[in-house]
């Protein structure tokens, strides 16, 4: 799989951004992508030292339009831990 099919987008919420601090990033990924597919893609992409992913299954909800009930889509979540020192400029707006 290609590094770059594999991660879709950073997460940037407040929780994400508050765990940046501790070298945790947070990132959409390919629902069929593996933690080592996840961690080679990172390590590719930023040149980073990843040290562990952990990943969640996100499900999708229940949305309200008037009286119609649609869903949104379920999606994976990828939280990157890398090695201290180091960071990801992408994330900082660098």
């Amino acid at each position: 799989m290609d590094p770059r099919d594999v991660l879709k987008r950073p997460v940037i919420t407040e929780r994400a951004t508050a765990q940046m601090e501790q070298g945790k990033y947070t990132f959409e990924v390919d629902p069929r992508a593996t933690k080592i597919d996840i961690k080679n893609a990172v390590e590719t992409i930023f040149k980073v030292d990843v040290l562990k992913v952990a990943t969640i299954r996100v499900p999708g909800k229940a949305r309200r339009v008037g009286r119609h009930v649609g869903h949104t889509s379920p999606w994976k979540k990828a939280i990157v831990t890398i090695k201290k020192g180091q960071r990801i400029p992408f994330f900082e707006g660098a």
